[in-house]
């Protein structure tokens, strides 16, 4: 077998070498001796792979969402999400804010505004639903609860306009009854009832297909818990437990707003409606996945 110098290993692998000693010295190049204190690598010698490379390298997209989170990184995949999710999910409900505002107030805490009216309302709930996907990023791996919807709830609407008014229960499932899109939804009196089942057969099997999720998805948004916020909160579940199951998320943007509500409306006639239309969002997840380089999601 022929043999190579320190120098030679360290060029062929690009590193230093310092480092090819320390390789040798820790035992990763088999097949290495020493003569005096000179190191004799095998010519055939690949040079080893870094000790964390398998170990800290984040695996899933919850793994990478929480590792950017704490690192506080910009412009990467856990910013991408914040500000498409935050300003698709508030924009279907009504908020005049625009995608750059959104992405002023993650990125600086201050919106631009010129000859213009903004509402209050708008800045505060798109500042509380950063928190809310802090939320689920951090409790993402914990069954559902109807203590942790409501606590994303509360956070969602605390500080706006509603949370001021007596009817309006923050945090607290509806007192009033309320209709969406012309269509009836669980009287205030059999919400913990209907949520409580609900959550009980969810959460029954272990692993979630997509399917399962858009269905909880339905399920949440006909029984319509609470006095306003609903579409929000489920859709914020509903990415939950796509990173609680390494499933490829999906953001309902304008373009799919109509679909969506069709979706929802014909459900119990034909699935495949919603079914779709959440398909379609995940091919534009996966876009971003693409260009943030995280192929290992499927």
């Amino acid at each position: 077998m022929k043999y190579i110098s320190v120098a030679k290993a360290a060029t062929l692998w690009g590193v230093s070498e310092r480092s090819v000693r320390n390789y040798c010295a820790n035992g990763k190049i088999e097949g290495a001796f020493l003569t005096g204190k000179t190191w004799n690598i095998p010519e055939t010698a690949q040079k080893p792979k870094r000790s964390n490379t398998n170990i800290n390298a984040p695996k899933t997209l919850l793994q990478v969402l929480r590792r950017e989170k704490a690192q506080r990184l910009s412009g990467g995949i856990y910013h991408k999400v914040q500000i498409e999710l935050t300003y698709n999910s508030n924009h279907l409900e009504g908020s005049r804010l625009s995608h750059e505002q959104t992405r002023l107030i993650f990125e600086t805490n201050t919106i631009g505004i010129e000859n213009e009216t903004v509402r209050v309302d708008d800045i505060v709930e798109t500042a509380n639903h950063f928190r809310c996907i802090d939320m689920i990023i951090d409790n993402a791996n914990y069954s559902l609860s109807e203590h942790f919807i409501k606590q994303l709830h509360s956070v969602l609407k605390n500080g706006t306009s509603d949370s001021r008014m007596d009817w309006f229960a923050v945090g607290e499932y509806k007192k009033l009854p309320n209709e969406v899109g012309g269509r009836a939804t669980a009287p205030p009196e059999e919400v913990h009832t209907q949520m409580s089942r609900l959550l009980e057969k969810y959460n029954k099997s272990g692993q979630k297909t997509f399917e399962d999720i858009v269905e909880f998805h339905y399920e949440f948004e006909a029984i319509h818990p609470f006095q306003d916020g609903n579409g929000r909160v489920g859709r914020l579940l509903a990415f939950k437990e796509c990173l609680r199951n390494n499933i490829v998320p999906f953001i309902i943007d304008e373009d799919l707003k109509m679909f969506y509500y069709r979706g929802l409306h014909e459900w119990k006639n034909e699935k495949g409606y919603l079914l779709d239309t959440c398909r379609a969002a995940q091919d534009k997840f996966k876009t971003y996945l693409s260009y943030f380089r995280l192929s290992f999601i499927d």
